[in-house]
């Protein structure tokens, strides 16, 4: 069984992944947009060939963040974690002789 602390630090490396994730997405897309601009605007310029290029690498850093998503997702517990204290407070027990 895997500790609190791994599973917080799980919880929080997929909330972080995705925060990232959806970043390389949006900037795949601006660079999609701006390659196809450039490309329409001066094809062979040394300028699309180096927005295709980082096209590339948020590319591939959108497929490597979603992977690793995947797997951190399906290596993970089923239950949810509990981050909190219990709501009600432990009463005082009292020993009895």
């Amino acid at each position: 069984m895997a500790s609190t602390t791994d599973r917080i630090k799980a919880v929080r490396a997929v909330r972080q992944l995705r925060r990232v994730r959806s970043f390389y997405a949006v900037a795949a897309l601006v660079w999609a947009a701006s390659t196809a601009w450039t490309g329409w605007q001066s094809p062979g310029s040394r300028q699309m060939w180096v927005s295709a290029l980082l096209l590339t690498v948020f590319t591939g850093l959108l497929l490597a963040a979603s992977l690793w998503l995947q797997r951190l997702q399906a290596a993970g517990p089923d239950e949810p974690a509990h981050h909190a204290a219990p709501r009600r407070a432990a009463r005082p027990r009292h020993a009895h002789a």
